[in-house]
């Protein structure tokens, strides 16, 4: 560090935030990877087992572009766990319908994402364990719910 640098005096909140976020989704990838799936096809197959959902549906829930979405199903189709299908709903839509053996691979793959995410806060106290998931909750839900309009938005990490 030079004389020229600025003192913190306060934490990095956005190197602390990015920095977990990055080794939990290192982990959760290499964890879903024992079963075949990615953490983009875990969450595609558990929000469409949830409810009839379209592709575009699925693709808002899990903060995929449109061309990222048609790559994650076009290998679950590969793989034989989802298959494009008319909606019984509305006959010009297409949902995601997770076949007998996505089912299986979704429970398995929940129990795995569920044992990442224990093995994350096992290091915490039990107590600030509940705490940071209430405060990080409210974040997500309050103030940092929404990102700011900006004329060069910040990137996204790749999944």
């Amino acid at each position: 560090m030079t004389a020229m640098a600025p003192a913190r005096t306060e934490p990095d909140l956005s190197f602390l935030l990015d920095h977990t976020s990055h080794v939990l989704r290192t982990r959760m990838a290499a964890a879903l990877d024992e079963v075949g799936l990615t953490p983009r096809m875990h969450c595609v197959l558990v929000h469409a087992l949830e409810e009839e959902r379209t592709q575009v549906q699925l693709a808002e829930i899990g903060d995929m572009d449109k061309t990222t979405m048609v790559v994650t199903v076009d290998a679950l189709e590969k793989a034989g766990l989802a298959e494009r299908r008319p909606s019984a709903t509305d006959r010009r839509a297409r949902i995601i319908a997770v076949t007998e053996a996505g089912a299986a691979v979704a429970v398995e793959s929940t129990r795995i994402v569920d044992r990442v995410h224990a093995d994350a806060l096992a290091s915490l106290p039990g107590p600030d364990r509940a705490v940071l998931l209430r405060v990080l909750g409210l974040l997500a839900e309050g103030d940092l719910g929404t990102p700011s309009e900006s004329p060069r938005p910040a990137r996204r990490a790749r999944q």
